[in-house]
This record gives C-alpha cells, structure tokens and sequence, in this order.
C-alpha cells in the first residue's frame, strides 16, 4: 500500500523527460561556456597585450622625438583625451603584480616579450590601482598608467547574462520537446481511460498522425476498442433478450401455478420462488442497460422521498431522514431513483438489526462546493472488510456478504455502475459502531425553476 502512494505520488513522464533534458541541455551549456572561456584567453591575451605594447612604443616614440617644451604639452594632451598618463618610477615605489587570474599572467608574459627586459607589470602602484607598465627610455624608467578596463576581457556578469539567456532558452526547449514526446502518451492514457468506463465512442485516437510508430499504436487501441464495444453491445443485447426471453414463459407459470395447486402454502412458495425469479429477471435488464443518460438538475429531497414511500409502510423498515434543504444533483431522476431504491431494498434484507429483527436506514445528504454528499446507513451487522471490495462485481455471491445465494448479485454492481456513468462515485464501508453504510458523491446543480 505505501509502494503505491509513493508511485502515485512520484513525477509523471512529462516532468521525467523535462527534467532530464534540463539537466543534459544545462550541463552542456555550461560545459560549452567553459570551453569558449579557456579558448578566449589564448588570442585575447595577445590582443590585449598588443595593444597596451602599441600604446607604450607610441609613448616611448612621442617622448623621444618631441623637445622640451612640447613634451610638457604631449604628456597633458595623452592624460586629457587618451586617459594615459607616463609618470616617473623612483627607486621606492611599491607595486603589486598584475596575475589576478590566468588572462594577466599571460597578459604579462606577453608584454615582457614584446617590450624587451625591464619591462614591470602592475596593477597598483604606491597603492594607486590601474594598469601600470613600466619600461625604459635611454637608460630612465618610466610608469605608463591607463584605464585597465579599456583592455578587459568579457565581464562575468556579461557571461552571466548569456548564461541565463541559454538556460531559459534551454528550458523552453526542453518543455516542448517533453510536450511533443508525451502528447500521444497523455493521449493514449485518456483513451484508456474511457474505455475503463466504458465510454467507448470517446476513446478514438487520431490514425493520420506523422509519427509512424504512434499512428500504429492508435490504429490498433482503435481497432481493440472497437472490439470491445461490439462485445459489450452483444453482452447487453444477449442479456436483455435471455432476460425478455424468460418473462412469458414465467407469466404463464405464475398464472398456471395459482390456478392448479390447491395447497394455499405450496401454492404461495410456488409463487414467491417466481416472483424471486422476475426480481432478477429485472436485475439482467438494469445491468444490460445502456450506459448512455441524459443529466440534468434533479432535486435529490424529491426522489429521495418518493423511493422511501413504498418502504416506509412497511413493518421491518424504518428510515430516519435527514436532509439538507434545496440539494439539487446533476443526474437522471429515473437512474437516480433506481440506485436509492436497490440501496433501501438491500439494507432492508440483509441489515437487520440482530436484536429486533427490524431495519433501520439512516439517510443523510449535504451539499459541498461542487458536489452532494448523500449517506445510507443501516444498522445490520455489517460485512466481513475482506469482502468489502467485492460487494460491487457482478455475480458476487457469498453467505458472509451481503448479497444471498438466491439473488444474481448484481444490485450493488447496478449501483456502482449506475452512479459512474452520472459522473458520481460511490463507496462502501463498515461503521464503527455495526452496520453498512453507502457514500454517494455526486455533481452539485444550480436550483432549478421549471418555466
């Protein structure tokens, strides 16, 4: 039992196939985002160092070349409009190296071997952060400071961006391909399903689909619903001609048997043993019934009333009602009226109350949100829990269950088959204190005004 409720309450298939497809699409995008980032550093560190030693040979040129007076001025035009400012290096200035990371090692591997020796890279210098490249000049030193922004690779929150780009994308993909795998599934489930209720016309899949493989699984679920439709047809038809079939024949019976046995007991076994016979006559034709009905607002205090009239003159039968004013149910007052009665007439064999040999029904009904909850309760001596389960299968029979060994065993199934077909559910259960009881669940309708 705990195997199942874990089983039902796992992932469905869609969510297995998205979450899978998730996880591969994922990892290989992060797995590709790696790989672009280890190839960048390579043509990005040789770029970059080819532009800051452009930068420091035009400086080293410009300084050379141009006198006095004019370097004063070319050194404030470079620091005003270039953001390059060439400053001297004293013997006591402290700078940290420039290897933040694996792109500035090899950032200045690259510029020591374009700018010859003495070349210093930094990223501070007398704790004054910057991209700082030290070089030479006729024997002086120099400092040359820029912005090292203007030179830095990708940014991570640009990696980032691109990243959660990718994923969402990926994601998206991933749900749609879950989608399109598990459409003819969903499908094909839901089919199953209306044949489970045997709603067979409901039940057709699509044969002209692409997908070769799945147009050959719908086109034999059609096939094998087709075949069981025409074998519950027959099923019906055999079992409402057998049951028509035998009506005249026990009417003449009767008829004869009161004429022609002078023992008045015999005469009325005789009798009741054919009466028995109709009653489940009757039982084949409510079980062979369509399951076609036309629903509709039904008011449930009515029907209910009108079933418990026949019984309620009786003298082994009392029923105790109570229920909720103005309850309308979504069904077929006919359908609904036949499944109250059945209830009512097999509290009235077989839940006796063992002291007083007298049944008592107890008849509840309330109204939920969408539904009404309509409860039948006897005080009999209830049913052994193992046969609880099988109350509701056709021809069940059994001396501890509720259903006699001269009956068909087909009143509870008529119930149960009754209420699924009115989009209902029903339910059986032992009480606590002794006895059956009956749990009816049915679609809640608005109130209805006849014109």
């Amino acid at each position: 039992m705990a195997d199942l409720e874990r089983q039902r309450r796992g992932l469905s298939l869609f969510w297995r196939t998205f979450f899978l497809l998730a996880v591969l699409l994922l990892g290989s995008i992060v797995a590709w985002l790696q790989t672009l980032r280890t190839l960048e550093i390579e043509p990005r560190a040789i770029q970059t160092a080819q532009q800051i030693a452009s930068l420091v040979n035009l400086s080293r040129a410009a300084l050379i070349h141009s006198d006095a007076i004019a370097r004063v001025s070319l050194l404030k035009t470079m620091s005003d409009q270039e953001g390059v400012l060439i400053l001297p290096r004293e013997p006591g200035d402290t700078f940290g190296p420039f290897d933040d990371d694996k792109l500035d090692r090899r950032i200045a591997l690259e510029l020591s071997a374009r700018l010859g020796p003495g070349t210093v890279v930094a990223d501070s210098v007398n704790q004054q952060p910057g991209l700082w490249v030290g070089f030479v000049i006729d024997g002086d030193n120099y400092w040359m400071l820029t912005d090292r922004a203007r030179f830095d690779r990708t940014g991570g929150k640009t990696w980032l961006i691109w990243l959660l780009t990718a994923a969402a994308l990926s994601l998206a993909g991933a749900a749609l391909i879950a989608r399109l795998i598990n459409r003819p599934l969903k499908q094909l489930s839901f089919a199953a399903s209306r044949v489970r209720e045997g709603d067979f016309a409901a039940s057709r899949l699509d044969e002209k689909v692409v997908t070769s493989e799945i147009r050959q699984v719908n086109i034999g679920f059609n096939r094998m619903a087709q075949r069981l439709a025409k074998i519950e047809q027959d099923r019906a038809v055999m079992l409402a001609g057998i049951s028509h079939d035998l009506r005249t024949p026990l009417a003449r019976l009767r008829l004869e048997t009161e004429m022609s046995v002078g023992d008045s007991n015999a005469r009325a076994h005789m009798v009741s043993d054919i009466e028995q016979l109709d009653a489940i006559i009757d039982k084949f034709l409510d079980y062979a019934r369509p399951d076609h009905v036309q629903l509709g607002p039904v008011s449930l205090n009515e029907v209910v009333r009108s079933c418990i009239y026949g019984f309620k003159k009786r003298a082994d039968m009392r029923i105790r009602l109570d229920l909720e004013d103005g309850l309308w149910v979504l069904a077929d007052d006919v359908e609904l009226g036949r499944v109250i009665s059945n209830l009512l007439e097999n509290a009235r064999r077989y839940g006796k109350t063992p002291a007083t040999g007298v049944t008592t029904v107890d008849i509840a009904a309330r109204a939920r949100e969408q539904s009404v909850l309509l409860k039948l309760r006897d005080h009999g001596p209830g049913v052994d829990p193992e046969h609880l389960p099988n109350l509701t299968k056709p021809f069940f029979r059994g001396d501890a269950a509720r259903t006699e060994a001269t009956g068909a065993g087909l009143g509870l199934s008529i119930v149960e088959k009754t209420i699924r077909r009115m989009g209902g559910k029903f339910a059986l259960g032992n009480t606590s204190s002794g006895g059956l009881v009956a749990h009816i669940k049915l679609p809640r309708a608005p109130k209805f005004k006849p014109n």
